[in-house]
């Protein structure tokens, strides 16, 4: 129990460990069956992305400190770097938490807070605006786009 001095923090004031488990995991059912995001996890099982994102998500907002004392700094853009995460990406990983968010049935403070937080990290994630090949649109896209490389300029030599 907290002194009535201490103010609670976001955490607790949503529920703790058992809100951000069920956000997750609420999450991570949409995330399975998706087609972009889920080439992204490279395990078979999602329980251990599920646990990295569960323990993020509650040091940030003022839970237990484990996922840094487990994995150090979280430096979300690193992390991420090696993932093509482009605008369809984010707007997929966004859907997919705003159905969990709702299944939380939060306070409107405090689920425009935790949503305000979710779109900006979503959009900060963002490292390409570049198609990604993966998908069911790979291969129209592919098609549509323009070429990578540049014609020679017209009064060239071709000789040379």
């Amino acid at each position: 129990m907290t002194d009535s001095a201490t103010p609670l923090s976001f955490f607790d004031e949503i529920g703790g460990h058992d809100t951000f488990v069920r956000l997750v995991e609420v999450f991570y059912r949409g995330v399975a069956d998706d087609e972009v995001l889920r080439p992204m996890y490279p395990e078979e099982d999602l329980g251990p992305a599920q646990e990295r994102l569960t323990l993020f998500l509650e040091q940030y907002w003022g839970g237990p400190t484990t996922y840094s004392q487990e994995r150090g700094h979280p430096r979300l853009r690193m992390r991420h770097a090696a993932f093509h995460v482009d605008p369809d990406a984010r707007d997929r990983w966004l859907a997919h938490m705003r159905v969990a968010v709702d299944e939380l049935h939060l306070p409107p403070l405090h689920e425009a807070t935790l949503w305000d937080y979710l779109q900006r990290a979503a959009y900060a994630m963002v490292n390409t605006f570049e198609p990604s090949g993966i998908g069911p649109a790979a291969g129209a896209r592919a098609a549509a786009s323009f070429p990578v490389t540049a014609a020679p300029p017209a009064d060239a030599d071709p000789a040379r």
